[in-house]
């Protein structure tokens, strides 16, 4: 069986480290030790599966605590209509956050193009102003 070191991970996925020991003390990754004092992470095809999964979360916007619930579903021998009826809730509730965000973004982005539409009205006065005079 193929194994990883957190080096590796870090380089394929293109984060940190630190990042995958986070993951691993969220619960999200559970790597072997080996070594001297068990210093060496080993990650397995399961873990790099894991992590794959998670970071496919965090670009959906999931939290940490939705993507580990998530990914032990999956590995549970549990019902799979049950856990297709989950992730199509996680998702729904994701959709709906992201739709407001975009919502509140294009509110924000109306009135900065007010302010700077006001605020070129008033150089422009001000500036016929200086010419006037």
């Amino acid at each position: 069986m193929a194994t990883y070191t957190i080096a590796e991970l870090a380089r394929e996925f293109d984060i940190t480290a630190r990042a995958i020991r986070f993951y691993e003390d969220q619960g999200l990754l559970s790597p072997s030790r080996e070594g001297v004092g068990g210093r060496n992470r080993v990650y397995t095809p399961r873990d790099r599966t894991r992590l794959k999964l998670t970071l496919r979360g965090k670009r959906l916007g999931l939290t940490l605590s939705e993507i580990k619930s998530i990914v032990d579903m999956y590995e549970s021998p549990r019902d799979t209509v049950a856990q297709i009826d989950r992730f199509l809730g996680v998702l729904a509730h994701q959709r709906v956050t992201l739709e407001q965000q975009r919502a509140d973004i294009e509110m924000a982005l109306e009135e900065i193009a007010a302010h700077e539409e006001e605020c070129r009205r008033l150089l422009a006065d001000s500036s016929e102003r200086r010419d006037a005079a």
